[in-house]
């Protein structure tokens, strides 16, 4: 496998992140030091100008980057690289008050007050104008500088404008996705129902929260337009750069699955995936290895974006942040394994929000590596440089990919369609956390998932679940069925091909688009189940007979015209007796079906069986620890990483410890919060 580094003039890792010196520049002493703790700590790289468009430019027209370049240059002469952002998440005041289209409108249609940040409207005329201005002013000054490795567009790009140019856009979107055919929207919307026909494009509306927001058709297209609308804001910011002389990588920092935008459709338009990543640690409500695989099915969600290249973790908290209801420091050690986790996953990077704290605002106690004492002798600052020091050490594994056979489905729209239907139970519908329980059942066995669309290329992959697939896009029944024809093993679940792409019912049974056959069953009913109803299905051995229990919570479904294996029987309710998971021969491969919702663990024998027919190794970790390889050419990058506070010992280990030095044959001691990079 090629190794393929994001910036080869930069030995290793990145690491570092977020610089505001523009709130220092009445203090040359601090800029000062802030270079000497920088070159202490390890860190390589800056990321600047995200929101210093009041300073770029404090009255219109007079633009000035000369303190930006002063900054840069000294940082690129004591060897640190910058990242240089847009400027375009927060505006001036001066902008807003002789701009106010640039100002976005809530869901009442109301104009929004100048503050806050991420709230422009994205297809404001006046405000594009101004952006082009600074863009192309940024990249007239800046682009071919040697310490400038990328461009950074905007910064979290999020919400919803419900302006009247962008009412007016989304009817032109709708327009174009309908073919200019009000009928085959109506269609597509079932408008028929409650009287709701449309007679021309220009009478819809976005879903105002005090107008139309019933018609689930419209919903979601007002969700896929929304997200159209970004990433064309986002396309105008990196056209204007390339057309002002801009030729470096560019980028733009998404957000923990996030939920206004399919980040699947934006991910085409950037060079290079970003993520920033906060995990709540130290909870009363989940240990710290729970949490952390949260942070993993986010961090393999966001690799396998663009699988041939090393994603970055843009945004991290050195110490904690300070918006949550409740703000913890993270304890000693595990500032370095939440960093390695994004490395083990596939992160070429290691970036903080931010180097200095700020004196004041609302971030004023939000964690950095230099705190408001201002010494090197923190913790967190030490925690840093121990960080910085170790990247150094495994700086060879920079560059190299993972090569992963097994793959989750998480499809934006679908998740979208999932939470709107007026369907099941409001509250434990929970698509997210069903991904995310399968991804951790394969976790455990020490196999890494991908997470990828429904429209992606499957053809790197063995063995695909697909949990919910509620709504199928065009063509994807058939891509499953060729995918288990030539030998895959593919497993879905209750409320699986229900609706088509535009949300209308799939007629003749689900799940529809031909996997009826692929499953060999047809579902007839979905029963949603109060917490304190009690189902359970009996798991059946070879020999055809109960083996064990399993309890059933939340959504059952009762099957009809069962031809698969019956793997599972349901044990009591209206349904006991029948099939509740099953395996159906097709072609080459077989495709897994669990009609109920159960706890993963429980069907651990589905995922062995899985692996082994699929030729995948695997092994049992113990419980807290993840394994995550990544490869070079010529060599295997085993990260483990323990998410508990004790120490725990992982067999069948060989290689050399990177960090250590020292070779691992049999087992390997992981300490609590620690970490390991075996290279075989």
């Amino acid at each position: 496998m090629i190794t393929n580094k994001l910036f080869p003039q930069v030995e290793g890792f990145l690491h570092g992140g977020d610089y505001n010196p523009e709130q220092w520049l009445d203090r040359p002493d601090i800029l000062k030091k802030d270079i000497e703790y920088m070159k202490e700590a390890g860190i390589n790289t800056v990321t600047m100008g995200v929101f210093s468009w009041s300073v770029h430019e404090p009255v219109e027209g007079q633009i000035s980057f000369d303190w930006l370049a002063e900054i840069m240059d000294e940082l690129y002469e004591n060897g640190i690289y910058t990242v240089l952002a847009t400027p375009t998440g927060a505006r001036p005041a001066w902008l807003d008050e002789k701009y106010p289209s640039a100002m976005r409108c809530d869901e009442m249609g109301v104009r929004n007050h100048h503050g806050v940040r991420h709230n422009h409207c994205m297809q404001s005329p006046e405000y594009r104008e101004k952006v082009r201005i600074m863009d192309s002013a940024l990249a007239e000054r800046f682009a071919g500088h040697p310490g400038l490795l990328m461009w950074h567009i905007s910064n979290e790009l999020g919400g919803y404008c419900y302006c009247d140019t962008c009412r007016k856009k989304f009817q032109q979107w709708l327009a174009d996705r309908y073919d200019h055919d009000i009928e085959k929207l109506n269609k597509a919307w079932w408008t028929t129902f409650w009287s709701h026909k449309f007679n021309s494009f220009d009478q819809i509306d976005p879903p105002y929260k005090n107008g139309e927001n019933c018609v689930l058709g419209l919903n979601l297209d007002w969700k896929r337009f929304s997200t159209w609308s970004a990433t064309d804001f986002m396309k105008f910011e990196i056209d204007t750069l390339r057309g002002a002389g801009a030729t470096e990588p560019t980028t733009t920092n998404f957000m923990e699955m996030f939920y206004d935008y399919d980040y699947h459709y934006m991910k085409d338009f950037i060079d290079v995936i970003s993520w920033d990543n906060y995990p709540e640690l130290h909870n009363n409500w989940q240990t710290d290895a729970d949490q952390l695989l949260e942070r993993s099915f986010n961090h393999a969600l966001f690799r396998s974006m663009k699988k041939n290249k090393p994603f970055m973790m843009m945004e991290s908290a050195p110490g904690l942040v300070n918006w949550r209801p409740f703000n913890k420091y993270r304890r000693p050690g595990m500032h370095e394994l939440i960093s390695m986790q994004a490395i083990a996953t596939g992160s070429d990077t290691v970036q903080y929000f931010q180097i200095r704290k700020s004196r004041g605002s609302s971030e004023q106690w939000h964690g950095a590596v230099i705190d408001h004492i201002g010494t090197n002798d923190t913790r967190v600052f030490k925690e840093v440089a121990k960080l910085g020091a170790d990247l150094k050490t495994i700086s060879e594994v920079a560059g190299t990919l993972s090569d992963n056979k097994v793959a989750i489905l998480f499809d934006w729209d679908n998740r979208w369609a999932i939470d709107d239907a007026w369907a099941l139970a409001k509250d434990t519908k929970n698509f997210d956390k069903t991904c995310m329980s399968i991804y951790n059942e394969f976790m455990s066995l020490g196999v890494e998932p991908d997470i990828i669309s429904s429209d992606m290329d499957w053809s790197d992959y063995k063995i695909i679940c697909a949990p919910m697939l509620y709504v199928l896009h065009d063509g994807v029944g058939e891509k499953i069925a060729d995918f288990v024809r030539n030998g895959g093993q593919f497993m879905s679940t209750y409320f699986t091909g229900y609706v088509n792409k535009d949300l209308l019912a799939n007629l003749g049974g689900f799940p529809g688009d031909g996997l009826s056959q692929v499953f060999g069953l047809r579902s007839e009913e979905i029963d949603t189940l109060y917490p304190e109803d009690k189902n359970s299905i009996s798991i059946i051995d070879k020999a055809g007979k109960p083996s064990y229990s399993a309890p059933v919570s939340d959504y059952q479904e009762l099957l009809r015209d069962v031809t698969a294996e019956v793997l599972a029987r349901y044990d009591g309710d209206y349904v006991a007796g029948k099939p509740a998971i099953t395996r159906n021969s097709f072609g080459e491969g077989f495709a897994y079906y669990v009609a109920c919702r159960t706890n993963q663990n429980d069907i651990e024998f589905l995922y062995r069986e899985m692996l082994e027919h699929a030729g995948i190794a695997y092994t049992k970790l113990p419980v807290g620890v993840e394994k995550h390889t990544r490869f070079a050419e010529d060599a295997k990058y085993d990260f483990y990483l323990n998410g508990n506070t004790e120490d725990v010992t992982v067999k069948d280990v060989a290689g050399v410890e990177l960090l250590t030095g020292e070779n691992v044959s049999g087992t390997l001691v992981l300490k609590g919060y620690g970490v390991a990079v075996v290279k075989s």
